[in-house]
């Protein structure tokens, strides 16, 4: 018995020091912390998310890429009869370039509200650019603690050259366990010390700070090959943290929508690839030559083998549109898939992270929204290409539609949340859609700033914007160059809006300020008189209410408020 206590103690010992340090560093050294959900200074009654949220993944002091989390607002109590859903993911999930109204969370929120007027809807958003299955998992905890209905996700892109992604210039570790860890640890305030002294020996390259350059600072590993070991790395990062991500909120009873990803295939050469060869060259400019069909496709097959053989991204590409061309839509599809594959340069997901996603979602209990069969579905001849996307895998409006309605119709078909009582048909939601077109302008102009630059240009080169047309336009360009910010830009619309006596431009306008800044008492009682006017009454009464938890409440609203009650 003494010689067990005797261990116990001895072994317990440096496990009660390590907890000394760490309280006496921690009050000698207090940190700020850094949460996802934070109070709303402004108004007590809203959490807000951490726009700098990426620096939890950082030391003190090092070059931290600029990634930003859009503000979204969430009530610090959960109504009652609220519905409270939370959206995961990278880039695509947020809506680049076009912002939160094109993004998952904006999108659907605003549908979801139209088919539950009676009740307080709030998609959450916590998707932000270049991060990864790391950055899912490490927010679970806190996601789960906002006691969500729905956990809805679209992820994978970037698990090789997204942030601690393991073709990545900013890579924690080699494995998936050690990279935890070192995130585990990272909380601690005597490792953050540790690592503040360690920049300071040796303080790292500082990162240019611009937006257009990150796909280029973050490829470190930039030739990463079919099936070699670090591909398998990427593969294994996503299974380990999906796996546990899910298994965290099936022990919290928390149902998960998990979608398959879609990129550009038919439009989008392979980023790094091995160049044709003359006599590669020659055969296809024959090819496309040739008129009988007996010699095409002996010609084609010889060419296909020497792909397959070689695993030339670029042939396999080059195949595909010839086949494009002849309207072989499936063996084209075939090409361009395998074009994707032994694209050595992975900012697109591969076809065994779909896979995963599917398997997963089956040994997880967790709903399987089909995205990728969406796109394809709505794409000519089943090639998904720019009819739906930006460049590589952002799409366009439409795409972003498309992606909304996939997890609408899957919550739909659940019977999610109970009985819906008014679902929105897809021709009205697109026609709602809460985009402005100065948002959808400055969406294009973002797209030519990052297609000017690596990895779509071998170097940067200057970006020319077209002349504006019209004020929409001339908005979203002041916008984009920094001279005026979001709400500027939409206040200018909405008076815009007004003087044309254009009251759906206006309505929608007025509506897409409300909802982003839900804690603003004057925003949404705008909203609501311009609903009430439109004869909207359950749609006003949810303005209203966000009013009416402003602080000083605004004296119309509650006047309002008595005489829709």
């Amino acid at each position: 018995m003494q010689r067990t206590l005797f261990w116990l103690i001895a072994l317990s010992l440096p496990l009660l020091l390590f907890l000394l340090l760490e309280g006496a560093v921690r009050l000698l050294f207090p940190a700020q912390p850094l949460p996802l959900f934070k109070p709303y200074p402004a108004n007590p009654a809203y959490l807000v998310t951490e726009t700098q949220i990426v620096k939890r993944y950082f030391p003190a002091g090092a070059a931290v890429p600029r990634v930003e989390l859009e503000p979204s607002f969430v009530l610090a109590q959960k109504p009652a009869n609220g519905l409270r859903l939370v959206v995961q993911g990278g880039s695509t999930a947020a809506g680049y370039p076009y912002g939160m109204g094109a993004a998952l969370a904006g999108m659907l929120e605003q549908r979801l509200r139209r088919t539950f007027p009676e009740r307080p809807v709030e998609v959450v958003n916590t998707a932000l650019s270049a991060v990864n299955s790391y950055t899912l998992l490490d927010f679970a905890d806190e996601i789960i603690a906002l006691k969500p209905d729905a956990v809805l996700i679209y992820a994978g892109h970037n698990e090789y050259l997204g942030l601690l992604g393991v073709g990545s210039n900013y890579l924690a570790a080699r494995s998936p366990r050690l990279s935890r860890w070192l995130l585990s640890l990272r909380q601690l305030r005597s490792f953050q010390l540790l690592e503040q002294g360690y920049l300071q020996l040796r303080p790292p390259a500082q990162l240019s700070g611009n937006s257009r350059t990150f796909m280029a600072q973050v490829a470190r590993d930039k030739a990463i090959a079919l099936d070699s070991p670090t591909y398998q790395a990427g593969l294994t990062q996503f299974q380990a943290n999906m796996s546990r991500l899910l298994a965290r909120y099936r022990a919290a009873g928390i149902p998960v929508y998990l979608s398959t990803l879609a990129s550009n295939l038919a439009d989008q050469p392979p980023f790094q690839s091995e160049p044709l060869t003359a006599q590669q060259q020659q055969q296809l400019l024959q090819l496309s030559q040739l008129r009988e069909p007996a010699a095409q496709q002996a010609l084609a097959a010889e060419l296909q083998q020497t792909a397959a053989t070689t695993g030339h991204a670029l042939l396999h590409y080059q195949l595909g549109q010839w086949y494009r061309q002849q309207q072989q839509f499936a063996e084209a599809k075939v090409q361009f898939i395998q074009a994707r594959e032994h694209d050595l340069l992975r900012f697109r997901a591969p076809l065994a992270i779909n896979e995963q996603i599917k398997a997963l979602a089956q040994d997880y209990g967790a709903v399987l929204v089909d995205t990728e069969a969406a796109f394809v579905a709505n794409s000519p001849g089943g090639l998904i290409g720019s009819n739906l996307m930006l460049e590589h895998l952002h799409p366009n409006v439409q795409g972003y539609f498309l992606l909304a309605d996939s997890f609408y119709r899957a919550l739909y078909q659940r019977s999610a949340f109970g009985v819906w009582p008014g679902p929105v048909p897809a021709e009205l939601a697109w026609q709602e859609r809460p985009l402005t077109p100065a948002e959808e302008y400055a969406g294009y102009l973002r797209i030519l700033q990052l297609t000017s630059d690596y990895p779509f240009k071998a170097t940067a080169t200057a970006v020319t914007f077209p002349t504006p047309n019209d004020l929409s336009q001339q908005l979203a360009l002041l916008h984009v160059q920094g001279k005026l910010d979001w709400l500027s830009m939409q206040n200018r619309l909405a008076e815009h809006y007004h003087q044309q006596r254009n009251g759906d431009m206006l309505l929608k306008t007025l509506l897409i300020i409300a909802d982003a800044l839900p804690h603003d008492g004057k925003a949404n009682l705008q909203a609501a008189q311009i609903l009430l006017q439109a004869g909207r009454k359950a749609a006003a009464k949810h303005y209203l209410q966000r009013a009416l938890l402003t602080d000083p409440i605004p004296e119309l609203a509650q006047k309002l408020m008595q005489q829709l009650n």
